[in-house]
C-alpha cells in the first residue's frame, strides 16, 4: 500500500515555543503527541507528505491543490517570523491528483502563484500546514509535499476526493503519509474564540469516539446541527483522509485531547487493520435518497421553493404550472416572500420581496427561489450538484406597519427602514442579531442610509417555513 501513515494533527500556533512564549506549556499533552507523530513519521521515512488544511486559499466550489516547485512560509503573522520553512512540492503526485479529480468529476483547482495573484493572495504555507510540519521537520525533512486546502463541498465529494488521493499515490508508487490538519470545536468555553455552545464538547467526544472505533458511516451521519454548532475546522480534513482509507478497516489511537484555550486539540493515529467493502456505492445511494427526501418535503412552501430552483437548474426555465400540493391559501394570498438558502449552516443565497410583485404567494416563491439561487450578488450561482447540501427556508411576510424603536424585538419582528427611495429590510430571528440597535444598524447599512439621516421605521412578522432536517 502506498499510503503508510494516517494522522489527525491540530494546528494551534500557540503550541510553537516562539509563538507561545511559555503559554504552550498549557497544552503540553498536545505538544508531546505532536513530537511523537514527528518521530513516527521519521521512522517511516515517506517520499511524500500529503497535508489537508482548512487555512490555505479556499474556494467555495473546488478543492485547491497547490502547484509549484516549492512552497514556503513563516509565522510572522504570529510575531514569530524566525519560524519559517520552504518545502519542495511533489509536482508529479500533485498533478496526478488534480488530473484524476477531473476524471472523477470532483471539483478541484490547480493553485499556482499566477492564479493567486489574480485574487491578491500569496502562494504560501498557512499556519494549518506549518504547525504540524514544524513538529515533523524537527525529526525528518527528506520528503516532498502535496498541499491541499479543502472546500466546503458535500461530505460524499470530500470522501471521494480522498479515494482519488490514494489511487494517485498507488499509480505513482509513492510511499506517502497523509495528515488531516484541523482543530476540533472552538466553542468549548465562555472565553474561547467563538461563542460558547455545549454542543462543542459533545461534538468533540462523539467525533473522536467514532474515529477511534473506525465507524465511518456514523461519522458521515453525525447530526448536522451538532456539527454546525461545534464551530470546528477539522472534520472536512478528516473526511478526505477517511476517503483515502476507503476499502480498509481501521482503528483510531487517540494520543491526546485537551482544550484549555476553548478549542479542542486532538492528536490521533489511524491504523488500517484489513480490507472491507468500499463505501462509495453506499454513499452514492445515500445521496440519491437524500435528494428524493428533500424533494418530497411535507411543507408545501419549502417544497415549492426547492422544486422551483431544481427545475430551473435542470431545464433553464421557470416552472409554469403549480403542483398539486400547492394549497389554496398559497394560490389566493398575495404577500412579500423571502427565500433563504443555507449550505452546511452558512448562507448561500437570500432574495425576497417586501411587497408582492406576482399574483400569489406560490408564484412569489417560484420567482424568489430562482433569484436566491442564481442572482444574489453576494454569491456565485448555485449548481445542481449542490442542492442536496442546501437547506431552504421560506418567510412569508405580514403587512408591514409603522413602528417606533421601543416596540421592536429582533426575535419577533423584522424591520424595514426607509428614507426617500432608499429602503432596507432585515428578517427577524437571525443568528447574531440579538439587539434592536444591531438590527436597525444592519438594516440602515443595507439601505445605504447614514446614521444621521431621518428615516421611517416599520415592523413586520414572518411565518417561517423550514425543511425537515430528518
Amino acid at each position: 500500500m502506498s499510503l503508510i501513515g494516517f494522522y489527525l494533527m491540530p494546528h494551534p500556533p500557540i503550541i510553537i515555543p516562539e509563538v507561545g512564549r511559555g503559554e504552550e506549556e498549557k497544552i503540553s499533552a498536545t505538544s508531546d503527541s505532536m513530537h511523537r507523530v514527528g518521530r513516527e513519521i521519521a521512522e517511516k521515512a515517506p517520499d511524500t507528505i500529503i497535508l489537508i488544511t482548512p487555512h490555505g486559499p479556499m474556494f467555495r466550489d473546488a478543492v485547491a491543490i497547490s502547484m509549484g516547485d516549492s512552497i514556503g512560509g513563516s509565522l510572522r503573522q504570529f510575531n514569530a517570523g524566525s519560524v519559517s520553512m520552504d518545502i519542495p512540492i511533489d509536482t508529479a503526485l500533485t498533478s496526478k491528483i488534480f488530473e484524476m479529480s477531473q476524471g472523477e468529476s470532483i471539483p478541484a483547482v490547480s493553485l499556482t502563484p499566477k492564479l493567486l495573484k489574480r485574487y491578491d493572495a500569496e502562494f504560501t504555507l498557512d499556519h494549518g500546514s506549518m504547525v504540524p510540519l514544524y513538529f515533523i521537520n524537527m525529526y525528518y525533512t527528506g520528503y516532498k509535499l502535496v498541499h491541499i486546502t479543502y472546500a466546503p463541498l458535500g461530505d460524499h465529494q470530500l470522501y471521494r476526493f480522498g479515494t482519488v488521493i490514494r489511487k494517485a499515490a498507488e499509480a505513482l508508487k509513492r510511499r506517502a503519509v497523509i495528515i488531516a490538519s484541523g482543530d476540533l470545536s472552538h466553542r468549548l468555553t465562555e472565553d474561547g474564540p467563538y461563542e460558547y455552545d455545549p454542543d462543542g464538547r459533545r461534538f468533540d467526544e462523539q467525533f473522536l469516539h467514532l474515529l477511534e472505533a473506525g465507524d465511518v458511516k456514523a461519522l458521515l451521519n453525525m447530526d448536522r446541527r451538532l456539527v454546525d454548532n461545534a464551530g470546528e475546522c477539522g472534520r472536512r480534513s478528516v473526511l478526505v483522509m477517511l476517503g483515502a482509507l476507503d476499502g480498509l478497516r481501521f482503528k483510531g489511537d487517540l494520543l491526546s485531547y485537551e482544550g484549555p484555550f476553548g478549542v479542542g486539540y486532538g492528536v490521533m493515529r489511524l491504523a488500517p487493520e484489513g480490507g472491507c467493502d468500499s463505501l462509495v456505492p453506499e454513499l452514492e445511494e445515500m445521496r440519491r435518497k437524500a435528494i428524493a427526501e428533500k424533494l418530497d418535503q411535507a411543507d408545501p412552501y419549502v417544497r415549492l421553493a426547492r422544486e422551483s430552483l431544481t427545475t430551473y437548474l435542470e431545464t433553464g426555465s421557470e416552472m409554469t404550472h403549480l403542483p398539486d400540493y400547492v394549497t389554496d391559501e398559497m394560490k389566493k394570498e398575495r404577500r412579500g416572500v423571502f427565500v433563504s438558502l443555507k449550505k452546511h449552516g452558512d448562507l448561500r443565497g437570500c432574495i425576497g420581496t417586501i411587497e408582492p410583485i406576482t399574483d400569489c404567494v406560490a408564484r412569489e416563491i417560484i420567482r424568489n427561489a430562482i433569484e436566491a439561487g442564481i442572482y444574489d450578488p453576494r454569491f456565485y450561482e448555485v449548481e445542481k450538484d449542490e442542492l442536496v447540501d442546501i437547506d431552504f427556508s421560506v418567510d412569508v411576510l405580514t403587512e408591514p406597519e409603522s413602528a417606533v424603536k421601543e416596540e421592536l424585538d429582533p426575535r419577533v419582528y423584522g424591520v424595514i427602514v426607509r428614507s426617500g427611495r432608499k429602503r432596507g429590510l432585515l428578517l427577524p430571528d437571525l443568528e447574531g442579531v440579538d439587539t434592536v440597535d444591531k438590527q436597525i444598524t444592519i438594516a440602515l447599512q443595507k439601505a445605504g442610509i447614514n446614521a444621521g439621516e431621518k428615516y421611517e421605521l416599520m415592523k413586520f412578522r414572518v411565518i417561517r417555513h423550514t425543511e425537515n432536517q430528518g
